[in-house]
């Protein structure tokens, strides 16, 4: 069965474009998206990472207002927030903690609305207080629940699982370099079948291993590859300011914070994932497809013959 392309549900920007930039505008928005889709990322979700208030009320109206253009209907499927309410923790990642908070309805409730309801996923943290009513409110409204960035138990990620968390974003990254070598988020994230694990197969993020293990561990019916892709992805090797911290790219295609040694997302497209995975050889071509078309479909409850139709 062919697909016209592929599905990424975490895409921060692309070729200089940053969607949780102060300079984001409703041109930007439309170039990246069909430099994108040049990529056969066919359709997507726009990602903002943790933000102070005034670039939400500014990028996520523009977001929205592309989304209704006739081009970008079925391309842009909605909006991916990778926070606020994300633990301060060792977890946080590239995340500015003086702009993450507690979750909070009547501020997420100002976030959806700026969005025109167009929000169809959420990143949170689950050892957050007051995380599991959270994710019981936002999963109603329909929207797509994931847990990331966090340095949770197993019971409370167990815990939100049960309030209506779906899925575990970038399982395996978002972490400390150091954790408990039983007791951890990553083994808490696997062992738990009702998490779908959203995976980064750049080559950079995961070892081999370590996919094989979680693919073996979930199946790849619960396995959804993303691309994390940062805004220099599509860009040369050089230095660049991006999240506020200084990164290097270099010629391999590594993306790195040279201070912490951290990873800054990735500067590969799903395509170059999944072409990445094959190489691999876990996963027979259907399901790739699986992975990188109809789990991320099914996982934000989009019809995939809507995106091959509109293809």
């Amino acid at each position: 069965m062919d697909i016209p392309g592929y599905v990424d549900l975490q895409v921060n920007g692309y070729k200089g474009i940053d969607f949780s930039s102060p300079d984001l505008t409703k041109e930007k928005i439309i170039s990246a998206s069909r430099e994108l889709r040049k990529q056969k990322t066919i359709a997507f979700l726009t990602t903002m990472v943790t933000c102070p208030m005034d670039i939400y009320e500014k990028n996520l109206p523009l977001l929205a207002k592309v989304m209704e253009e006739e081009d970008f209907k079925n391309a842009i499927l909605g909006i991916h927030l990778e926070g606020p309410f994300l633990s301060d923790s060792e977890a946080k990642g590239v995340h500015n903690p003086d702009w993450m908070m507690l979750p909070d309805k009547d501020h997420f409730d100002r976030l959806y609305n700026l969005a025109e309801g167009k929000i169809k996923m959420i990143t949170i943290s689950a050892e957050l207080p007051g995380a599991e009513s959270f994710c019981k409110y936002v999963s109603g409204l329909g929207i797509t629940v994931s847990l990331g960035h966090q340095m949770a138990k197993e019971s409370e990620i167990n815990n939100l699982a049960k309030a209506g968390a779906t899925s575990l974003t970038h399982l395996g990254n978002g972490l400390p370099h150091l954790i408990g070598r039983h007791h951890n988020p990553l083994i808490a994230g696997m062992a738990n079948d009702d998490l779908t694990a959203m995976i980064i197969t750049d080559g950079f993020h995961l070892p081999p291993s370590l996919i094989k293990a979680m693919i073996r561990t979930k199946g790849p019916e619960r396995i959804v590859v993303v691309s994390d892709a940062s805004p220099v992805a599509g860009l040369s090797p050089g230095n660049y300011h991006l999240f506020g911290i200084e990164t290097v790219l270099e010629e391999s295609g590594l993306l790195y914070n040279p201070d912490t040694g951290y990873l800054a997302g990735s500067s590969y497209t799903i395509k170059q994932c999944i072409e990445y995975l094959k190489t691999l050889n876990l996963l027979s071509d259907q399901e790739l497809q699986e992975v990188g078309f109809f789990n991320p479909l099914r996982l934000i409850h989009v019809d995939p013959e809507i995106i091959k139709r509109n293809a």
